[in-house]
């Protein structure tokens, strides 16, 4: 049973990682089709697969106003090849489960497909953590959106695969409801070297810690 309890207005780290921490991107038609359901299936209309959003959408069908409400605001993702995490704020009830349900269960049917295999493709339910203040806000934000330089993936300004490039003004992207963070900030810049110094400290600290266990 979950035990994190999802409210109306709150503020969530969820996370997931590959099952047997196997790389769930392969390549970038993979990233590519992940995003693209992040963005389809935001909606409370139970549209279980892109290519009946896509067929209805070519049949001219409007929504209606209730299914324009989106599930969940992004804040911030990062998508690295065997794990994913992302900051979301729940909008309506049960709005994170439904989409987390939609977006991972739509895009392991995709993976299956185009790889031939079958069975899950994520380590189990995705994970969770409330962010219980603003400052836990603006810290978890560093950490998504340079996860991938924590890992040691690649440097997060340049990383195609998070949100950190629409921060910092490098893309335009519309993905995130970036100034939730970005305006508490004097700029893009004092937020870029914010979050690089933050996400830095935690890879420093999580070496240090790798090191004590060996």
């Amino acid at each position: 049973m979950r035990k994190t309890l999802f409210v109306n207005g709150g503020y969530y780290h969820i996370y997931n990682r590959g099952v047997d921490k196997r790389d769930v991107f392969l390549d970038e038609k993979d990233y590519i089709r992940f995003l693209t359901g992040m963005r389809e299936f935001n909606r409370e209309n139970p549209i279980g697969s892109l290519y009946l959003a896509d067929k209805l959408r070519k049949k001219g069908l409007s929504p209606s106003e209730r299914d324009l409400v989106p599930l969940v605001t992004i804040i911030a993702y990062c998508l690295n090849p065997n794990h994913y995490h992302f900051i979301l704020k729940q909008n309506i009830e049960r709005g994170i489960s439904n989409f987390m349900l939609k977006a991972g269960s739509g895009y392991s049917t995709y993976f299956n497909e185009k790889y031939k295999r079958s069975g899950s493709l994520f380590q189990g339910p995705f994970k969770s953590a409330y962010i219980y203040s603003n400052e836990l806000l603006l810290y978890s934000s560093a950490y998504v959106n340079c996860n991938s330089e924590v890992h040691g993936i690649a440097k997060a300004e340049n990383y195609k695969w998070c949100s950190f490039p629409d921060y910092i003004g490098k893309r335009n992207g519309t993905l995130c409801a970036k100034e939730i963070v970005l305006g508490q900030y004097k700029s893009p810049d004092d937020y870029k070297r914010t979050a690089i110094e933050t996400a830095a400290s935690i890879a420093e600290r999580r070496q240090f810690e790798k090191s004590l266990m060996e």
